[in-house]
């Protein structure tokens, strides 16, 4: 008994041999018993069991083995027949496959059943009818069917027994395949008037502890001679067929014969032994001898059936033959994909070779049918790795993007070898988890808009637009202004952000006419981490309204509109320039395009101005004898909405000579005190005049003589000789007005993206200390060509001015 724990025990042991355990148990084992500790065998901890998710598998349909996750014992779960798993086979294997993860690993275990005695022998039939002739000779051998023991070794069939009579003794006959048969030896001849039946009992014993045995009834029915029992061309047919053969297939077909006669020559076939598998799978014509099929054939189920044939005569002998059908097989099975472990979402920074998912893969056909082709379909950045036997991971095969692709449908294909192959498909779902890797964008890097100037301080102006095609926080954009100085003051005391819409709001109320343009910059950080931005620059240009009146430059409105006059030649004609009125605008554009017209003219209309230049001239010929002082009243109004204007007033004084019109001039009083150096202004003054005069005399004559348009050229040489700087009072009328050192130069645009405003440009050297001096001091050439403007005043306003002095 001692020996028996030994071995018991000896069975339990497990090799470790690279990452393959081995047991060894014994078939029909309680369900619950213990085969080994898994995790000891393979160096693991306890505690690492439940977070490595320790799982056990098999590619059977049935289970009959579990792992305890707190102590790692492998039991049994289910009734283990040894006969049932692996049938008539020597060495009975059961292939397990334990899965870890953390990190991700594969042990296979091989457990064997050993074999018990737990079947006893047993014959096909209950009882054997053997048929014997009187006359039959002492020795004559009748074989009978033999005894099955599914078990092995020395718990199978060992031997037989015959009950004890006084006629039979019971020999052997071996098969050409090791078969041991039980013959049935007649010993003394037989009288069938003293007896016609026997009965007897054979018994079959396995060497099994404790031996088991098994019963058949002999009956043996003596009469007439029938000394020749049928006989098989073979004592073992061997039979190939394919797997996917149709129900009603001719398998083979049996012929037995007899050299008797009569009904003693005529055969049945029947099959004395043959499994119950087997007999569902096939049936034999008792009359031909004929085996087919009775329904399809799976070559995974089962890949041989055996069986014994009988063929009886007529007069009760047997012959038997045994018939083995060995099932080929075909590619009938297509793969079969199990997900075995499966990560998602893994981040989109993830490294090539990052473990997406464990698979294994496996076919039921054999050899090329079974083997097994794995691949990823299509252009996808993953791929599969083989791992162990019939194992792949899937990794990553480069750095994903989930902005390109947040959602990945992997489909893997597996494919045998077969002809034709067959294969299976997997599609895996895998999400991509986002990081914070893209920052936002402006939809514009440079953005203007337009605010109309006097606008409320508090209103919205803007809105800048950003997007992050990242999602969640990392998207969640926060707009910000930059710090920066306009004109020594921050940037906040003019715009201002909302931080969650991008709006800018107006701080302050904005003039044109101060402040032209802001331009700062705007920040878009996300809310990722880490901290991802981008800036755009924001130009607002303020829009000028129509917000300041026009402005006389020339003659000014500031000084008294009596030191304004004018005079007009009588001999001048239609057309000719009396002066030109000037005048600017603060505002730009349209607002600022001036027009000029009369408000204030006497009847008949005797003058024209021109509506852009705002040149007064006469608008028809005047009489030898006439003569007038009329007041005129210029307006300019600008081309905004609504319009804005100014007017001035001028004297316009027509007479024969210069002499004619000076005591109009001269009665303005004049402040001679505030006038430096008088006694020599006044010399200078006669001196002028005097020049003056003659030139008058010779230009009167000379227009006389060629009688042509004189008006126009004297005014003209007059103009150029006095121009309208001369005539301008003392610094202390000059508030508002053209100064002395200026001449004027005015631009109209037609084009309000161009600046309308009037230009002072200094008269080059032109001293600014006395008036007298520089008329006095300047050759006449030069006042001519460089420094004085002649298309304004007239000669008259020098004159009034020197006569101030006289």
């Amino acid at each position: 008994m001692a020996w028996q724990v030994i071995f018991f025990f000896l069975s339990f042991l497990c090799e470790a041999v690279s990452d393959q355990l081995h047991y060894s148990i014994y078939e029909e084992m309680k369900i619950g018993s213990l085969i080994g500790n898994v995790a000891k065998d393979l160096g693991m901890d306890n505690t690492e069991l439940i977070i490595r998710k320790l799982q056990i598998s098999s590619q059977t349909e049935k289970q009959y083995f579990n792992i305890n996750l707190e102590n790692g014992n492998l039991f049994v779960i289910d009734r283990i027949d040894r006969e049932t798993i692996c049938g008539i086979e020597q060495n009975c294997l059961l292939n397990l496959e334990v899965l870890v993860e953390k990190p991700v690993n594969i042990f296979h275990i091989r457990v064997e059943i050993q074999d018990i005695n737990d079947n006893p022998p047993s014959f096909s039939k209950d009882v054997f009818d053997i048929e014997i002739g009187e006359f039959a000779s002492p020795g004559t051998r009748f074989i009978l069917g033999n005894a099955q023991d599914p078990d092995l070794g020395i718990n199978s069939l060992q031997s037989y027994k015959l009950s004890s009579n006084l006629h039979f003794t019971l020999g052997e006959k071996t098969s050409t395949d090791g078969i041991k048969y039980p013959e049935l030896v007649l010993e003394k001849p037989l009288d069938r008037e003293e007896q016609s039946i026997y009965n007897l009992i054979l018994t079959a014993y396995d060497g099994g502890t404790p031996v088991k045995s098994g019963t058949a009834q002999i009956r043996v029915v003596v009469h007439d001679v029938n000394d020749h029992s049928p006989a098989f061309n073979q004592d073992k047919y061997q039979v190939t067929i394919n797997e996917n053969v149709p129900n009603g297939f001719l398998v083979i077909q049996l012929n037995a014969t007899d050299a008797d006669d009569g009904s003693n020559a005529e055969i049945m076939y029947s099959f004395s032994h043959i499994a119950k598998n087997a007999m569902e799978a096939f049936t034999l014509d008792s009359q031909s001898g004929v085996i087919i099929t009775k329904r399809e054939l799976d070559f995974e189920v089962t890949k041989m059936y055996e069986m014994m044939v009988e063929a009886k005569d007529g007069g009760g002998l047997v012959g038997h033959c045994k018939v083995s059908i060995q099932i080929i097989d075909i590619n009938d099975n297509a793969p079969k994909i199990i997900l075995k472990s499966f990560t998602t979402p893994i981040p989109e920074d993830s490294l090539p070779g990052t473990l997406v998912a464990l698979i294994n893969v496996h076919d039921l056909d054999s050899g090329k049918n079974g083997k097994v082709i794995c691949h990823v379909v299509g252009e996808l950045p993953f791929k599969l790795i083989a791992s162990s036997l019939g194992y792949y991971k899937l990794v990553t095969t480069q750095t994903i993007d989930r902005e390109t692709t947040s959602d990945y449908n992997i489909i893997i294909k597996a494919e045998d070898e077969g002809s034709p192959p067959l294969y299976s498909n997997k599609t895996i779902q895998l999400t991509i988890s986002d990081i914070n890797d893209n920052p936002p964008v402006f939809v514009k890097t440079n953005d203007v808009t337009y605010v109309m100037e006097n606008n409320l301080a508090g209103t919205s102006i803007y809105r800048v637009y950003a997007s992050d095609i990242d999602i969640n926080e990392n998207a969640k954009i926060i707009f910000s202004i930059l710090n920066t100085d306009i004109e020594n003051m921050p940037i906040s005391s003019y715009v201002s952000i909302n931080s969650a819409t991008g709006i800018i709001y107006a701080q302050r109320t904005f003039d044109y006419e101060q402040l032209r343009e802001i331009q700062f910059q705007v920040m878009a950080r996300d809310s990722g981490y880490p901290l991802l931005s981008s800036n755009a620059t924001v130009r607002i240009c303020i829009v000028d309204k129509n917000d300041n009146a026009p402005k006389f430059l020339y003659p000014s409105t500031d000084t008294d509109e009596s030191a304004f006059v004018e005079f007009i030649p009588h001999t001048s004609e239609k057309g000719y320039l009396i002066t030109k009125v000037i005048a600017v605008d603060a505002d730009s554009g349209h607002n600022a395009w001036l027009s000029y017209h009369f408000l204030q003219v006497p009847e008949p209309v005797s003058f024209t101005i021109g509506h852009h230049t705002g040149e007064i001239r006469l608008a028809r010929n005047l009489q030898d004898t006439e003569f007038l002082r009329q007041k005129v009243v210029v307006m300019v109004k600008d081309n905004g909405e609504p319009s804005l204007s100014a007017t001035v007033s001028l004297q316009l004084v027509m007479g024969e000579t210069y002499q004619q019109i000076l005591p109009e001039i001269s009665s303005q009083p004049v402040d001679l005190e505030a006038q430096p150096n008088v006694t020599f202004i006044l010399v200078i003054s006669i001196a002028v005049i005097s020049i003056l005069f003659i030139l008058t005399v010779i230009s009167t004559v000379i227009s006389k003589f060629r009688k042509v348009s004189t008006p126009t050229a004297f005014g003209t040489l007059t103009r150029d000789l006095f121009p309208q700087v001369a005539l301008r009072y003392s610094s202390q009328f000059s508030d508002g007005t053209l100064p002395l050192p200026y001449s004027y130069d005015v631009c109209v645009a037609l084009d309000q993206s161009k600046n309308e405003s009037a230009h002072l440009k200094p008269i080059q050297n032109v001293p600014t200390d006395n008036l007298i001096e520089t008329v006095d001091s300047v050759p006449v050439n030069d006042l001519l060509n460089n420094h004085l403007p002649s298309d304004s005043l007239t000669e008259v306003r020098y004159i009034s001015y020197l006569n101030k002095f006289i």
